[in-house]
């Protein structure tokens, strides 16, 4: 599978290929108590992409929002939405919705920096979402080489919750900051969708694990605003195991959500619903998983190089923006 911040890899051997499994893994990182900040910038400075270097700038304290919300322009369409391989495993030049979920991701890091791009982005997305208020999981695709199957044969036809879940609540984290997209019609529409169907999961055990996540993920978005969504929080936690893990179907094997994979972020109401051993434990394993190269790793595979190398950079910022959010970096 291939979705936004899946667990990184078990730490591998040193080498100048990069792998996004866990077949080659068979050496062990030494435990240490803090990662290594400076290994993980050099490490994108040798192979991450540009915006992630600048999205580590951020995450570190420093770094310019403007020069990285200039950057992202460069996987922007004319129509308002994002591709460009913005998402590592679609190599699509067209604007999708995972697009839109990677660009209101930095949208969010470059606070309080604003941009008009943003509410832009909400117009693209009013023009894609279905009659239902949903989001399709995939557009047609331009070009499908080096793209994941998961894109490639996804569907384009019906609204699906996981996409769209994870697309608004991350605009629901830039509208903490920017009334255009917090007061804007779309995201109140994708948010009633979305409510919707969660309402109407009598079994949250059954869903799609990832569908599972970015549901949570959006109820925790909005809790605050809506203290009535508590309700719901606990009944969809309810389908997570005290581990805090549940595996990936259909995913690599070994692939699984991890306790920080769904709640990376502490002080939210979400994180409460988590032991706190469990979540404490998985800290302590992004640590450990710090790759000799400097970088992370994830645990699912790409259809291409550029993906594979994409997601590393990714992840890589990811790690060191989780971490230091537990006083680890």
């Amino acid at each position: 599978m291939s979705e936004p911040f899946k667990t990184p890899a078990a730490p591998g051997p040193h080498s100048g290929a990069m792998t996004t499994d866990k077949t080659s893994d068979t050496t062990t990182t030494p435990d240490t108590t803090a990662p290594d900040i400076d290994a993980a910038r050099r490490f994108l400075v040798a192979q991450g992409r540009l915006i992630d270097r600048h999205r580590l700038a951020l995450a570190l304290g420093g770094g310019d929002p403007e020069h990285a919300l200039r950057v992202l322009d460069a996987y922007r369409n004319p129509d308002g939405g994002y591709g460009w391989s913005l998402e590592p495993d679609l190599r699509a030049t067209t604007s999708q919705p995972a697009g839109a979920l990677h660009a209101f991701e930095v949208m969010a890091e470059a606070a309080p920096a604003t941009t008009p791009r943003a509410a832009e982005l909400c117009d693209w997305l009013a023009t894609v979402t279905r009659p239902d208020g949903g989001l399709p999981f995939v557009l047609p695709l331009d070009e499908a080489a080096g793209s994941s199957p998961v894109w490639t044969t996804g569907d384009t036809t019906t609204s699906s919750l996981q996409i769209t879940s994870a697309v608004a609540a991350f605009a629901h984290r830039v509208g903490r900051h920017d009334p255009a997209v917090r007061n804007h019609p779309w995201l109140a529409t994708a948010t009633d969708f979305c409510l919707d169907r969660i309402a109407e999961t009598d079994r949250p055990e059954d869903l799609f694990v990832l569908e599972l996540r970015f549901a949570l993920w959006l109820l925790d978005a909005v809790v605050d605003d809506r203290p009535e969504l508590n309700a719901e929080l606990d009944r969809m936690t309810a389908a997570i195991p005290p581990s805090g893990a549940l595996p990936v179907p259909g995913g690599a094997p070994g692939e699984k959500m991890r306790p920080l994979d769904f709640t990376p972020w502490p002080d939210r109401p979400l994180r409460r619903r988590f032991d706190a051993g469990a979540v404490d434990a998985d800290v302590e394993k992004l640590v450990t998983e710090q790759r000799p190269d400097g970088g992370w790793a994830v645990d699912f595979e790409s259809a291409s190089p550029g993906g594979a190398q994409g997601w590393r950079s990714s992840v890589t910022v990811w790690a060191v923006q989780v971490l230091r959010a537990h006083g680890r970096a």
